[in-house]
């Protein structure tokens, strides 16, 4: 067996008698073909035709023509007009001269190509492979190129190939891959054998095979059967290395210590000494023994005693701990709870904070229009005396009074109707101070329209066309959003049907939402009596509508139904806004 590396560099092993029949059969581990003259690589260019099956790398000539032997001195007509050597690849002329592939291509570089034979201009789309005479050139019989080394074959040159791949005298690597060395292919075997630095060889000692240039190493390192001599040069003067470990316990010139050291012996000398000492000092060492069994008794009645002490204490102890640690969970539970308590007290100071301030501002709007509406009221009461006296006493100069009263009764109405606008006011003060106690941050509001005979009954006149519900949220920092009902109807339902639309308010997080709106909208009236028989509609937000983007104002647009069981329709910006609250 002969040892070697594969392609991919494996450890591979090759018979021998394998490398000995490569002399008639091609060697799988041969690399590339190189002719002699060491041209660099050259395969044929892809998909030339020209170029015969299975064609090596450096069968054809990097530049120029074949340099090949030729048993007969080729014609004119088969060498090169630029390089005179036998024409590779030949490539014809439009004046009827041939190049080689390789050589037109020079002249075709040039500014301007000019045929070197004739001095005609060259043009490349009038040159084409002459294919006649390639096949003429590859039948042309030539010696092989290790004819140097000894080979006497002939044959054409297109069989130059397939007779490199098992000529005898061609020269190859070393089929191990490591040896840089090269040779003939019949010198391979003998290579092999006993030349190759690299070449599979055995220990002597322990059978093991291996590179040879790794035996000896093996040899003086690792190899188990290797003799190596007693460090201690006792009369052992060769052993295996694998007993050494083994015969360093048992060798008489080793050094040991007394096995009672640990007793406090001293001795220290050979192992030839040891069984001596032993023998003298058995005395000496059960003294040790017994001194040393001492003192660890007197210690192990200290720790009994040590051990019995805080053996007592440990029922209270654990007493202690067990209460400790209820403690320490009731501590824990108590803490979880507070905090708790603590955030959602803490959410609903932040979100009342706020409202707070807004009541105060309503309450302060409300006590100011209370105390003119009392006003108002003493003043009416005035007026009206005042008339009635005028109405008595005033029948005898009728014509001063008759003005008077008129401008008494001018005045009185305006200030009904100021009473009137006040009252509207009031009432609508009221509600968005309900609106503030009673926000909803789910994303659900629950309207009860309370007094709603008196509400229906303004609304019928007049006074007030539509309510607002309170706002509510979609969440703590979610949309703003609002209810509107118009209870004598809008638009088409005005007078027939209740009206009711969903508003998107300015909120103080719109910023950190995204828009528009687009969530879904469900406007119901919920019948409160046994039947429950609800009436309502959903819609999904078109994104298109202005009512649904981001507000600009104090509210959108709003959006629902002008009649409820039938479908929906936008309030859109040209109807009259004039009854929407102020900003």
């Amino acid at each position: 067996m002969s040892g070697g590396r594969s392609v991919d560099h494996r450890e591979v092993q090759i018979p021998l008698q394998q490398v000995a029949s490569s002399l008639a059969t091609p060697l799988s581990v041969a690399p590339p073909i190189t002719a002699l003259s060491h041209r660099p690589a050259n395969p044929w260019p892809p998909g030339d035709p020209a170029a015969p099956p299975g064609a090596p790398a450096g069968f054809l000539p990097l530049h120029g023509g074949f340099r090949d032997h030729f048993v007969e001195t080729p014609e004119a007509k088969y060498c090169c007009e630029a390089c005179r050597l036998v024409l590779c690849q030949p490539r014809q002329t439009e004046c009827g001269h041939r190049f080689c592939q390789s050589c037109i291509s020079d002249i075709l570089s040039r500014q301007t190509p000019v045929c070197p034979a004739d001095m005609e201009p060259l043009f490349k789309d009038k040159i084409f492979r002459d294919v006649c005479c390639h096949r003429e050139i590859m039948a042309l019989k030539v010696y092989c190129r290790s004819e140097a080394n000894g080979c006497q074959e002939q044959m054409s040159l297109q069989q130059i190939p397939d007779h490199l791949n098992v000529c005898p005298f061609f020269e190859v690597p070393c089929p191990l891959g490591k040896c840089k060395e090269r040779m003939m292919r019949k010198e391979i075997p003998d290579h092999l054998s006993w030349k190759c630095k690299h070449r599979e060889s055995t220990c002597e000692f322990c059978m093991t095979k291996m590179p040879l240039t790794d035996l000896q190493k093996h040899k003086e390192t690792v190899c188990p059967a290797f003799p190596v001599s007693c460090p201690n040069h006792c009369s052992f003067s060769s052993l295996p290395r694998s007993e050494l470990s083994t015969h360093q316990h048992d060798c008489p010139k080793a050094q040991v210590s007394c096995p009672f050291h640990r007793y406090g012996c001293t001795f220290k000398g050979l192992n030839q000494d040891l069984r001596p000492h032993e023998s003298m000092f058995v005395a000496e060492h059960l003294r040790m023994m017994a001194t040393r069994n001492a003192t660890l008794e007197n210690k192990v009645e200290d720790m009994k005693a040590e051990m019995m002490e805080r053996y007592k204490i440990l029922p209270v102890l654990s007493s202690r701990l067990s209460e400790v640690e209820k403690q320490n969970d009731e501590l824990r539970e108590k803490s979880r709870q507070s905090e708790q308590k603590l955030a959602t007290i803490q959410k609903l100071m932040s979100s009342h904070s706020e409202k707070l301030l807004e009541v105060e501002l309503e309450l302060r709007s409300l006590r100011l229009l209370r105390d003119e509406v009392e006003n108002l009221r003493g003043t009416l009461e005035n007026l009206r005396t005042r008339l009635s006296v005028l109405e008595q006493g005033g029948r005898a100069g009728s014509n001063s009074a008759a003005h008077t009263l008129a401008s008494l009764e001018t005045q009185l109405n305006r200030h009904d109707d100021m009473l009137s606008v006040h009252e509207i006011r009031l009432a609508d003060m009221d509600l968005r101070f309900q609106v503030l106690e009673t926000a909803s941050y789910n994303g659900t509001l629950i309207w009860k329209i309370r007094d709603y005979k008196r509400r229906k009954a303004e609304a019928v006149s007049a006074k007030t066309l539509s309510l607002y519900s309170q706002p509510f949220y979609t969440g703590y920092f979610g949309y703003k959003m609002c209810a509107r009902v118009y209870l004598n109807g809008d638009g088409m339902g005005k007078g027939t049907h209740l009206s009711l639309f969903f508003v998107v308010m300015r909120g103080e997080y719109d910023a950190l939402l995204p828009w528009p709106f687009r969530q879904k909208v469900t406007l119901m009236l919920m019948d409160q009596g046994t039947s429950r028989k609800h009436l309502g509609d959903a819609f999904k937000p078109d994104p298109n509508s202005s009512s649904f983007k981001r507000p600009s104002a104090e509210m959108n647009i709003a959006s629902g139904y002008r009649k409820l069981h039938q479908r929906r329709h936008h309030l859109h910006q040209s109807k009259n806004t004039s009854d929407l609250p102020d900003p």
